[in-house]
């Protein structure tokens, strides 16, 4: 199969995956998409061109499942999306004999799509696909008269996940070129997902699961041998970056294989020197190779792959006796020549003596001079006891008192780098440092370190690239001073020199002229430097326009002034833009105060009238804390206004709109069918309560009632207004609009050849119909506006009573000093 073949496949895959009927479905119903779509045919101008015929059970065995599962999370969400159309066909005497299938995408890409559509592949196109799908996972048959075809790869993998394992080989290979190696998914992961590995991660996004599922199919892939897992050396030795292979695409493309497949991992073969953690002490691995566990053995499955730029340590044995290395002093002068305080004896002091390794292990890591036994005897006591002894000694007696944690620091100090893999990698060049550290001391250079990788995860560097930057800034730092033996105070040189950045210029993220972020060198840095060489040599410029006669010596003199005073003028000016910047920073910290107390303000304010507001009583039954209207009297206020709507719809109509009793008439008649509707609703949701339920919460059976009424009168309203329309569109000038529009229709130019043809009379015909059903619409509206605006005058001259009965109100009350001294004057 070659890359644009490939391609193709690939391309009408994704394309069936994506279809909005079938994304989202399970593994199972996806594969079974995929089968369907490699074994119909291909299109020859007939209907059943999309259709596959097939048995269910040759389906199951097709995605390794039993039938159930096929009709249960295949079969039937295929359908209920509308992804799949089925039919089953039957013998003459009602048997089953098959099913037929029809794949939605597939059918609407040929019809619709045209043959640019990646799902119209030809006839060669679906050929391979099924060739590929039988190589990857068919189950195997042998039809008579012809060649048998032998199972496929995952033939043997059924059950629980089988589905996937197939979808997911099959995507893999369709994304894998004739290398066999597996183009792994770019960019930065995120450091929940980074535990999974770049495979893990480029698998599920192909499947469209989660990472920590497409491990586990990653890995039954790896134990049924169709993928290899290997990872590049290092000059560490250690593993590198991991990457996956497709084996069978690269047996069929003629690549050597040269990994080394375990039970869960597979690992490229590595030197005979770097025994570790994956061999037992003693051992070779299955190949011979020392360092490679053999199938089966525990602790493989946990290692994962780790980035490029995550150099590991070596590896240990797993059971190891710890070792601490004895502490011969304290770092205090003097302590190295014993108890006594006795100046050292000279270097050749017993030298030519031999020692035991134990001994000269410990004399490397501290010289003693102090005479200890010779080869064969018999020690008396540690040397170390012995001073400790001394120094306890000394301070019962009367001397410096030690202080109470420092032996106990001294004891926890560690020989290698701490466990954490980026801090490995970041402090790795300054190892022999760290081993110069007391215990308290390498807690608080790894608190500096862990800041810094934190620090620099905030200035946009990527988390996995941030280790490298800091060693690389360690390096640095080691090569100004002049290597690690320059060194000589180790705790103030890590926290005061090699782990701070350095700005050259404004930008946080410049180290030293170097962009964390990217790694590159600094914009800002040589825009400084560019500002700087122009100004120097525009200052000269002057001096030579200015001072044109004067010596090497005198301008270099007067331009280096002239450097100094423009320095000062840019170091006062940086001081002004300062405090300008604070003063601003300040204001706006102010008005953001000052906002957030006015919201708060408000919000409290805003609570207050809603308490207020929650508190008033119900203005129709006066029930209390109801903010004004409770719910049952709310939904009544509705239902009133609806059933003065629907009469007011059916009276214009049905009614001389001048006469107010015919109104009033129409609309009590509404009323009236209305209201016996309501109590049938009302009849029947009582009757499906219990009688209990009723007694103990009345209020909520009234809201209960009051919300089916007005649900009764929303649903009857639309049906008095279709009436009212249909009768208004009986009328005269209704008519006469519809006979408008049908005659302007016809004598449209493109109509005026042949009027009264097919196609004139239905284009007229429908925009007298339009014009019918717009003049009805106006004659409602209009109409009900004339009945809105009656029923706001009634109500007017209701609300006001007449003069006659104001004025007797009014002489009724008794006048005030001032109105009566008014009236008489």
């Amino acid at each position: 199969m070659g890359r644009p073949m490939r391609l193709r496949l690939l391309a009408a895959v994704q394309s069936l995956l994506a279809d909005p009927s079938i994304a989202g479905q399970s593994d199972v119903a996806k594969l079974t998409s995929v089968v369907l779509l490699a074994k119909s045919r291909a299109p020859m101008g007939n209907e059943d061109d999309s259709v596959t015929s097939i048995w269910v059970a040759e389906l199951g065995r097709w995605m390794g499942v039993g039938e159930s599962t096929v009709h249960r999370r295949a079969l039937a969400p295929l359908r209920a999306s509308d992804g799949l159309h089925t039919e089953e066909v039957r013998d003459e005497r009602g048997y089953p004999t098959g099913l037929r299938c029809l794949v939605m995408p597939l059918w609407r890409a040929r019809k619709h799509g045209g043959p640019r559509h990646p799902l119209a592949l030809t006839k060669a196109e679906l050929a391979t696909l099924l060739h590929l799908c039988e190589a990857l996972f068919g189950h195997g048959w042998s039809p008579e008269g012809k060649e048998p075809t032998p199972p496929g790869l995952l033939a043997g993998r059924s059950g629980k996940g089988a589905a996937t394992d197939r979808l997911g080989l099959l995507l893999m290979v369709l994304n894998t070129p004739g290398s066999g190696w597996l183009p792994l998914c770019g960019g930065s992961v995120r450091k929940a997902e980074k535990k999974h590995g770049r495979g893990a991660l480029t698998l599920a996004r192909l499947l469209g699961c989660s990472p920590a599922g497409a491990r586990k199919v990653l890995a039954r892939l790896t134990e049924s041998g169709v993928v290899g897992r290997e990872y590049r050396s290092t000059t560490t030795r250690m593993r590198g970056r991991g990457r996956v292979r497709l084996l069978p695409v690269a047996r069929a493309y003629g690549r050597v294989l040269e990994v080394v497949h375990t039970s869960s991992v597979v690992f490229s073969a590595r030197p005979g020197s770097a025994d570790g953690d994956l061999a037992p002490a003693g051992t070779a691995g299955a190949l011979g190779t020392p360092g490679i566990r053999r199938t089966g053995d525990a602790g493989v499955s946990g290692i994962l792959e780790r980035p490029d730029s995550a150099e590991l340590h070596a590896d240990h044995a797993q059971v190891v006796t710890p070792v601490v290395r004895p502490q011969l002093d304290c770092g205090f002068s003097g302590e190295g020549r014993g108890g006594e305080g006795r100046r050292p004896e000279r270097v050749c002091v017993r030298e030519d003596q031999a020692v035991d390794g134990e001994t000269a292990a410990a004399k490397s890591a501290s010289s003693v001079a102090e005479v200890g036994p010779l080869r064969g005897e018999q020690p008396k006591g540690s040397s170390v006891d012995e001073r400790a002894g001394q120094r306890a000694a000394g301070a019962g007696a009367g001397g410096r008192p030690k202080a109470a944690g420092w032996e106990k620091a001294q004891q926890q100090k560690r020989v290698a780098l701490p466990a954490d893999l980026g801090l490995r990698v970041a402090l790795g060049p300054v190892a022999w440092l760290w081993e110069r550290l007391s215990g308290w001391q390498q807690d608080q250079v790894e608190a500096a370190a862990k800041a810094e990788l934190g620090r620099m995860a905030g200035l946009g560097v990527a988390p996995e690239g941030a280790p490298r930057l800091l060693a690389d800034r360690l390096s640095d730092r080691l090569a100004e001073t002049g290597g690690e033996v320059m060194v000589t105070g180790p705790y103030g040189w890590l926290i005061r020199r090699g782990l701070v950045q350095r700005p050259s210029c404004s930008d946080w993220r410049c180290d030293d002229g170097i962009r964390l972020d990217s790694g590159t060198g600094c914009e800002n840095c040589q825009n400084v430097i560019h500002i700087r060489r122009g100004l120097r040599a525009r200052t000269g410029t002057e001096i030579d326009r200015e001072l044109p006669g004067l010596s090497r010596d005198e301008r270099r003199r007067v331009l280096e002034e002239r450097l100094r005073e423009q320095a000062a003028i840019e170091a006062e000016d940086f001081v002004w833009r300062r405090e300008q910047a604070r003063e601003k920073q300040a204001r706006q910290e102010a008005a953001r105060v000052a906002e957030a107390e006015r919201a708060e303000a408000e919000r409290a304010a805003a609570a207050t009238a809603e308490a207020v507001r929650r508190a008033v009583p119900c203005a129709d039954c006066g029930r209390d804390q109801e903010a004004g209207l409770c719910e049952a009297c709310g939904y009544r206020r509705r239902t009133e206004a609806l059933i003065v709507e629907a009469g007011m719809v059916a009276a214009t109509w049905s009614a001389d709109l001048t006469d107010q009793q015919a109104v009033a008439a129409v609309a009590a008649d509404v009323r009236a069918v209305l209201e016996r509707e309501i109590v049938t609703v009302r009849t029947r949701y009582l009757s499906a309560m219990d009688q209990p339920d009723q007694d103990e919460d009345p209020v909520g059976v009234a809201a209960v009632l009051a919300y089916g009424a007005l649900q009764t009168v929303q649903e009857a309203l639309p049906e008095f207004r279709h009436s009212a329309l249909n009768w208004l569109g009986r009328t005269a000038g209704a008519d006469a609009e519809a006979r408008r529009a049908y005659k302007t229709e016809q004598n449209r130019r493109w109509f005026r050849h042949n009027p009264h043809g097919a196609d004139a009379v239905a284009a007229a015909t429908k925009a007298a119909d339009t014009a019918r059903e717009r003049a009805a619409e106006y004659l409602l509206a209009t109409r009900l506006t004339q009945l809105r605006e009656q029923a706001a005058a009634r109500t007017e001259q209701a609300a006001t009573p007449p003069w006659a009965d104001r004025l007797s109100e009014l002489a009724a009350r008794e006048l005030s000093d001032d109105t009566a001294g008014a009236v008489i004057a």
